[in-house]
């Protein structure tokens, strides 16, 4: 099962905005579940080569306007962006307000060698503040750390964000490069706990 944001944001996420440095000049991205494009408005402003995934028309004929997209039912179909009968790879994957645990793998091998996951959606602890609160739709409590653990870790946070009241997490993290033999061990890898987010 997915679920989706429901507050209307029209400003692209804060914790794309930190990270923005970390992207190559003219970097592909690919926007999972991209909605109407803020994302893909924002970063293409700033030099960036957008491709939209989502399974709303509606949505994606405004986000058509930043960028490439794909309208593909991700959830129930197969994955829509291949090269070589191997998933399409981007410089920066980015994912907010969205959920659908199967699809990590896949969001994985769709970054390119020293590639930017940027990865934010709703945590155990929202069920207290309002929806979504299934646990269906929520991550666990060190989850992106586990799907991440192949990568190295740029920034972390759990906890709790005032405006619209809701419990994130977030991360940050960067795939090895090409030349790379093999990750770094997770015990090493730099990783930021805070006790509250701003």
């Amino acid at each position: 099962m997915f679920l989706m944001l429901q507050h209307n944001f029209d400003e692209p996420s804060g914790w794309v905005q930190r990270w923005q440095h970390l992207m190559p000049v003219g970097a592909t991205v690919l926007d999972v579940a991209c909605g109407f494009g803020r994302h893909m408005q924002w970063l293409g402003a700033r030099g960036c080569h957008c491709t939209g995934i989502d399974r709303s028309a509606a949505a994606l004929a405004q986000a058509s306007r930043y960028g490439e997209t794909v309208q593909a039912d991700i959830e129930g179909g197969d994955w829509p962006l291949l090269d070589n009968n191997l998933p399409r790879q981007f410089d920066v994957v980015l994912v907010t307000n969205y959920l659908w645990r199967p699809l990590f793998p896949v969001l994985l091998q769709s970054l390119a060698p020293g590639g930017l996951l940027l990865y934010e959606t709703f945590a155990l602890g929202n069920e207290t503040v309002g929806k979504p609160a299934s646990p269906d739709f929520l991550l666990r409590t060190g989850e992106l750390l586990q799907l991440c653990q192949g990568l190295r870790i740029v920034a972390f946070e759990d906890g709790f964000l005032p405006k619209p009241p809701r419990f994130v997490q977030r991360i940050a993290a960067v795939g090895p490069p090409p030349t790379a033999a093999a990750p770094a061990p997770a015990h090493v890898q730099p990783v930021r706990y805070p006790l509250s987010l701003k």
